[in-house]
This record gives C-alpha cells, structure tokens and sequence, in this order.
C-alpha cells in the first residue's frame, strides 16, 4: 500500500488532493508528493525489504501508486552500486563508486520516473500523455506507454540522439523535431495540450516523475548498509534526479530509516560549460537561474537552458553543503575514455562530465582522498554512437597483424 497524502506546492505550500489530475499549482509551482512517513516507517523497516522485488517498486509504500494492479513495469530499478578503484587512483579518490543507470530499461535513469509517472497516470485515468524531450525521457515515457497503453506524443530538437528518436519511433510514439532548444518544444507543447486532450508531463509539470527518481537515493543508501557517501556528483539538467535524492533522504530520516543526525552527502550538480545556467546562478548567489542563450554540448541531456525546478535544485545543493561545476566538452570526452579505459564501463555523456568534475573538484582540494564520492551515471554510451568516432584500420582480407 502507499502512505501518500497528498500534493504540497514546492513555492506555497498550498496543498492538494493527490487523487485529482493536476500539473502545477495555481502559483505556477511544481508539485511534491507528500506521505505519512511516520506511520509508514512504523509498517515498514528496512530489514523488511529483504526478500522483496528486485526493483524500485520495492520501496512501494512511499511511492505513489494506490492499486499494485496500475504498476507499469519493465523491472526499472535496483542498478549497481559498483567501485572503480582504477579510476579513483588516477583521480586521488580512493573510495570513488559509480552507480549505473545505464543498466535500466531503455537504458537510462528515465525509466524510473517513467514507470512511476505512467504507473500514476493510468491510475488516474490518463489517456493521453505529452512532453519535451532531448531524447532520452521521451524514449522511456514512449516505452512505457505501450506498456499501459497510453498514447505518448513527443517533440525534441532535431539534434536529438539518433538513438532515443529511434526508441520512440519503434515503439510508436507520434514523434515531432523543432529546430530549437527543449525549451522551444515545451512551449509548443504547451499551445497545443488543451486542443489535443494531452497531459503534459514535461519535467516537474507532474508530481510523480520525481517519484521514480528518488529511489536512486532509497538505493544508494541500502546498497551501502543504511549509511551515506560524503558527496554524490549528478548530471544536471532538469535536476529531478538531484531533487528527488535530497527528497528520499529526508524522508528515510523522517522514516527512521536512517538517523537525525545522519550527516548528508554533499549534493554537486555538474553542468556543461557549453550550458550551466544553475552553476552561474550559485556561483551569483541568487536563488534561481535565467535562461541559457546558444546553448550546446555533447553531453545533450543535460543541456536545459532554462530549468523549472531550478530553485530546488540550488535548495537541496546549498542545504547539504554541496557545490555546482560547470565542465567543459573536452573534459566530458576526457572522462568518458578514462572511465571506459580503466573501468570497461561506456557510459553516457553526461555521467561523463562527472569525472571531469571530479577531476576539477579534487584538483581544487574541495574532494579529498579519503571522502566516499558516488558518481550517478545516468545512461548508457552504447545510446550515444555518435559522440566517440574512432578511426579504426581496415585490413585485406590476407593481411597478417
């Protein structure tokens, strides 16, 4: 069962009734999911999980589906924790981990909040779902609405990775390109829901998205024991990710699945330079970020010029004494042929860019040796063939090497 209660404005706090199709509050603000955490962490402890499903649907109590029969499940979910000692020694960083999103359905950390999301809306009655994508939520929403036969309609930027347009197109998505910027879609989007009958559910616009993100912070702690690392770097553009991490460790607190004075891991939320509208708003000291012009890198999931759930993310990384690092495209290719070299893991682009911030961040002494450092890798490389070319030599078919 779920212990859900009810929706809470992220800006206001004007609360509402969790069972009704909603997208933002009447102020414009994202939504939260709200539980009764104390009765939930009296049904439920963590010793209880064993046994469970092997996905994030073990965390079912704070998670907000009523009816098991609504779920939409590809097995999303409970994606290794796995050391790199390698990299770590080149880096300085000893106790270095990466969790790999890459390992999900669709490939990427999307299939959380889509399985959440899609799980929600059919509960709901939902019957027609639309979003912006740079390619890879929409792959994922695409997936999972065939899976509970929900129409997806998708519009991305015409540079959208080859890859993501083809998941969506496969499993039969009503696809459109925009020249422009994800931002350019959403406003299409958004002109066109009302005469189409579609719910919007483009980042932050519903609450549940975020629901299926936050059991990436449910799972980092089990998976070390029902303790915490010093820092976690997340790629960030959107930031639900992020958001929905610092969510899930004040609810296991709340819960009391992780103690009051458990100290919180520095949240960094880690942009391109080539699109770091979060990075310069901390680094101004204002609460929320403005828009990005000519936005552009290779790691094309986290480039969002303008973020709706910005001020949270700038909220959870000052909260936990964490930090924002904007890395340039030659340190995101740096790290995704260090990482694949000493580690063999291909990771995406963006999961990429976290070495390099790693990299800049131990060079600076804000990482030290001893510090328990998490990278969250958000997808697979093997979604991104265009990133990496190599030139490889073509033999005849007599040739000796």
């Amino acid at each position: 069962m779920t212990y859900m209660t009810h929706l809470e404005c992220s800006r206001c706090h004007k609360t509402y009734d969790p069972d009704q199709v909603i997208n933002l509050c009447e102020c414009g603000g994202p939504l939260l999911v709200r539980y009764d955490l104390k009765n939930a962490g009296a049904a439920v402890r963590p010793e209880n999980l064993t046994g469970r499903v092997s996905s994030l649907w073990r965390y079912r109590e704070v998670l907000p589906v009523r009816s098991a029969e609504n779920i939409v499940t590809l097995g999303e979910g409970m994606t290794p924790l796995l050391p790199v000692p390698r990299l770590g020694e080149a880096l300085g960083l000893p106790n270095l981990m990466l969790k790999d999103e890459g390992v999900n359905p669709t490939g990427t950390f999307k299939a959380r909040g889509a399985a959440v999301g899609m799980s929600r809306a059919k509960e709901l009655g939902i019957r027609k779902v639309a979003m912006p994508t740079n390619g890879n939520a929409g792959g994922a929403w695409a997936a999972y609405g065939a899976r509970a036969g929900v129409e997806v309609t998708l519009i991305m930027p015409v540079d959208a990775p080859a890859m993501s347009v083809l998941e969506a197109a496969a499993v039969g998505a009503d696809a459109y390109m925009v020249r422009g910027q994800i931002t350019d879609a959403g406003a299409i989007i958004a002109r066109s829901a009302g005469a189409h009958g579609w719910f919007e559910a483009a980042t932050l616009k519903e609450p549940y998205r975020i629901e299926g993100k936050k059991t990436m912070g449910y799972e980092i702690a089990e998976q070390l024991g029902w303790t915490l690392p010093d820092v976690i770097l997340y790629p960030t553009g959107g930031g639900v990710g992020i958001i929905g991490i610092y969510k899930a460790i004040r609810e296991m607190v709340q819960m009391g699945w992780l103690p009051e004075n458990v100290k919180m891991p520095r949240l960094v939320a880690v942009q391109a330079a080539g699109c770091a509208p979060i990075v310069k708003a901390y680094q101004e000291g204002k609460d929320v970020s403005e828009k990005w012009e000519d936005a552009h890198t290779v790691a094309q999931g986290i480039r969002v010029p303008k973020a709706l759930g910005d001020f949270l993310v700038l909220e959870a990384v000052r909260a936990t004494g964490g930090t924002c690092v904007a890395v340039p495209d030659e340190d995101t290719l740096w790290g995704l042929r260090q990482i694949s070299r000493c580690e063999g893991l291909f990771i995406c682009p963006e999961g990429a860019s976290l070495v390099g911030a790693a990299r800049i961040l131990r060079r600076q002494g804000w990482l030290q040796p001893e510090d328990r450092v998490v990278l969250l890798n958000t997808g697979a490389g093997i979604k991104y063939p265009d990133v990496l070319k190599p030139q490889l030599p073509i033999l005849d078919k007599d040739a000796t090497i």
